[in-house]
């Protein structure tokens, strides 16, 4: 087994799951956003938790290929593709018992001449776009989609949704915006039922909407990184426990006295002010280890924090430890998470992104262990 390694905690997942469903009530469905392999922490292991767990009712994804991946791994429960498909990609929406997100006419005419060939009929659910501009049709568009479905003998419509662009903070304009958006979604939702057409479930909350706007619940929430241990920014209300999911760690491979005045890794950016010993580890941004935490990264070994010397390399990151220390080749090197004070969302901030992007990337080489 590599050194360098993900270690996975199945019951801190199902535990936020837990808190999550306190927080909305049992009545509300969860669809989890597993999207980009559960954000990086292996979605095959913690849906077959999850549904096991009878928490979450869906597996929320961002690629056909995410969905086929979860069904051969012998997941059965429901699979809502979160963004949309090409025309090709729509028989595999029937071979794999996908539900799509839908958006325009064109597309959903596709979806139902693959429903009339197969003599099936095939749910859908209507994004109605209430502010972000991404993907979703203009609330005006809303009815007239929705009859268009309705009226088609081999579509039927599952759900309405949206989704919030700003729900994550409590500022003044962006309270006033993800308001808005819930108004917009009620008015939609409003003017289809006034045309004797059942809307199915409606969803808009993300964790953000979670956190801050319960009005935003409806049928169903779609937590995403308050799943695994982060919340969706600093400011957010911290009114849901959550517990880190997640631990990147490596191993100490190579320890070495360098001199007063001598340097270290590529371009030579660090210089050692004293003699001072240097421990390599066999981790680096092929790994998903940023290079932005050269020369200013935190690492935990033994519970002490020792900083990163010189560039993040491709494979191996350099740590100073100091003139004097108790540690030896094959200590543990905590990257973030495992209770340190390190934790994913400290190291997003020094590299002036968000926890997120850290957990997506790191790489496949690295393997994960789920305990």
């Amino acid at each position: 087994m590599r050194s360098t390694k993900v270690i996975i905690n199945i019951n801190n997942f199902l535990d936020n799951l837990k808190n999550i469903k306190k927080r909305i009530g049992k009545e509300i469905k969860i669809c989890m956003a597993l999207k980009a392999d559960g954000y990086g922490h292996g979605a095959e292991a913690l849906s077959k938790a999850a549904f096991s767990s009878g928490y979450a009712d869906y597996a929320g994804i961002a690629a056909i290929s995410e969905g086929v991946q979860l069904r051969e791994s012998g997941i059965k429960e429901d699979i809502l593709l979160l963004s949309l498909a090409l025309g090709e990609e729509v028989p595999e929406l029937f071979d794999y018992n996908i539900t799509p997100f839908t958006a325009d006419i064109s597309y959903l005419s596709d979806i139902a001449k693959e429903a009339a060939k197969r003599n099936s009929v095939k749910t859908v659910h209507l994004k109605i776009d209430t502010g972000m501009n991404r993907i979703g049709c203009r609330p005006e568009d809303g009815v007239k989609i929705a009859q268009f479905i309705a009226e088609n003998k081999n579509l039927k419509l599952g759900g309405i949704c949206t989704h919030f662009p700003v729900s994550d903070t409590l500022n003044s304009s962006d309270k006033e915006f993800t308001l808005n958006q819930i108004k917009i979604l009620n008015y939609v939702v409003k003017n289809i039922r006034e045309k004797k057409i059942e809307p199915g479930i409606i969803h808009a909350a993300n964790s953000g909407g979670i956190l801050h706007y319960p009005e935003s619940y409806f049928n169903m929430v779609r937590p995403g990184i308050i799943l695994f241990g982060s919340y969706p920014d600093a400011s957010s209300e911290k009114n849901i426990e959550i517990k880190p999911v997640m631990t990147f760690e490596s191993r100490v491979v190579f320890i070495k006295k360098i001199k007063k005045g001598e340097k270290a890794s590529y371009g030579l950016t660090w210089e050692a002010n004293e003699d001072t010993f240097i421990a390599t580890i066999p981790v680096g941004y092929a790994d998903g280890y940023n290079r932005l935490l050269s020369n200013k990264g935190k690492v935990e070994i033994k519970g002490k924090i020792y900083s990163v010397a010189g560039r993040v390399c491709m494979d191996q990151t350099l740590i100073n430890i100091g003139s004097s220390h108790n540690i030896e080749v094959g200590d543990k090197v905590i990257l973030f998470g495992g209770g340190s004070s390190i934790t994913c969302d400290s190291v997003a901030k020094l590299c002036d992104t968000i926890s997120y992007e850290l957990y997506c990337n790191i790489n496949k080489r690295v393997p994960r262990i789920c305990v």
